[in-house]
């Protein structure tokens, strides 16, 4: 059976992300007792279901605790994938504020004032980052904090298609002036490099445009940086194979995360097509935070 569990920071998006399971053909079960996962699994086993997608959140507190030991021992007969949604804590307090919701874990205030209510929240939030701690490191990791939720729909509906078993090498660009991706394991930052943003002809089109390539592909410095990043990343991906891991998210970060970023992240993408994946046991996700954010691009 295929398992995903879905947790991560209230706020960050965790009932898009259960949507976007359910909209994928997964049995989905939202907000479960930790105590009542190892029951649900047996159930839906001898109903013979292949797929499933869980959401468990910290509201329960201590239990949460032994969710890690409970995985491993799913995973002796299951295929079980942790995804983790995240953001940052700005970004939660905006959207609760906007929604006006309670978190799970706050206390309710003692006094009606905005400074109570956020200093509770922030209390509440970092307390449930402490509290999924140990799950945060086993897992995949979203970090929504500058994403729409329509571009965490797709990015999760590519993590679900049908892939080989092995490493999802995840190839991310974005831009510096939104902040640095969550998730990201490896980051390069190539903003020393020319910028065609300050050519007028080039500044409305990206990395994924010939013009753009062309211009990049012609100055030493950028395929000095290109040939570094490559090597490294080639040198370094058996290493994180043997490591056990399932998820390796390599970013690549310019200034707009609209020219550079993405030229390079998909000239990353081609080299290791060529040399990598067919020596490798590794599956490659391109995702462009920026562009991916803006459908007009």
């Amino acid at each position: 059976m295929q398992i995903h569990l879905i947790t991560g920071i209230s706020g960050s998006g965790k009932s898009v992300a259960l949507r976007a399971f359910e909209d994928a053909g997964y049995d989905c079960i939202d907000n479960l007792p930790v105590s009542l996962l190892e029951a649900l699994i047996a159930t839906l086993e001898t109903e013979k279901r292949e797929r499933v997608a869980v959401a468990i959140d910290a509201r329960r507190g201590d239990s949460i605790a032994q969710l890690p030991q409970l995985l491993k021992q799913l995973q002796a007969n299951h295929q079980v994938r942790v995804l983790f949604i995240n953001a940052d804590t700005n970004t939660l307090v905006q959207r609760f504020s906007e929604t006006r919701r309670r978190h799970p874990l706050s206390v309710k205030a003692g006094a009606n004032s905005e400074q109570t209510l956020a200093s509770t929240l922030i209390e509440a939030l970092e307390l449930e980052r402490k509290l999924l701690e140990p799950l945060s490191k086993e897992a995949h990791s979203i970090d929504t904090s500058n994403l729409p939720a329509h571009t965490l729909r797709s990015w999760i509906q590519d993590l679900i298609k049908d892939k080989p078993v092995g490493l999802t090498v995840i190839l991310e660009s974005f831009g510096f002036k939104k902040g640095l991706p969550g998730e990201a394991d490896l980051v390069f930052d190539v903003r020393c490099l020319p910028n065609p943003y300050y050519d007028k002809i080039l500044r409305p089109l990206t990395g994924r445009d010939e013009l753009v390539k062309r211009f990049l592909s012609a100055i030493p410095e950028v395929n000095a940086m290109a040939d570094d990043i490559i090597r490294f990343v080639q040198n370094w991906l058996p290493h994180y194979i043997a490591d056990g891991r399932s998820y390796l998210t390599i970013a690549i970060g310019c200034t707009g995360g609209q020219h550079r970023s993405v030229y390079l992240i998909n000239r990353l993408g081609q080299a290791l097509e060529k040399n990598a994946v067919s020596t490798l046991p590794i599956h490659l996700l391109y995702r462009h935070r920026e562009l991916d954010s803006n459908p007009e691009k």
